[in-house]
């Protein structure tokens, strides 16, 4: 039997990714690959949540992964409310957890 070693997606496809930039999570420096969302950043550092209900306090994260549930909506670079599974990680962005409806902070 002949036995071939796992190759990634990447190697695959002949791709050459530009190099990973940072971003911070709740003031927590993670990694971001260039094409990847706030959601797949926020999993590959092994963040499963980054919003609470509004009722409840419950946490969420990304549930449906393609913008349908709101379930992953954060609050990015100080703006409330935006859906994490579609939004593209950019170098520097700043993800805090969204609490209830991200409104409160800036209600005075």
């Amino acid at each position: 039997m002949r036995r071939t070693r796992a190759r990634t997606p990447a190697e695959l496809v002949g791709a050459d990714p530009e190099p990973e930039f940072r971003l911070t999570f709740d003031g927590r420096p993670i990694r971001g690959l260039p094409g990847q969302t706030i959601a797949a950043a926020l999993w590959s550092a092994g963040i499963l949540t980054w919003r609470t209900t509004r009722v409840h306090g419950r946490p969420r994260g990304a549930f449906c992964g393609i913008g349908a549930c709101y379930d992953c909506l954060a609050t990015v670079n100080g703006r409330p409310n935006q859906r994490a599974c579609l939004l593209p990680a950019e170098p520097g962005d700043i993800i805090t957890t969204q609490e209830g409806d991200g409104h409160a902070a800036l209600e005075g």
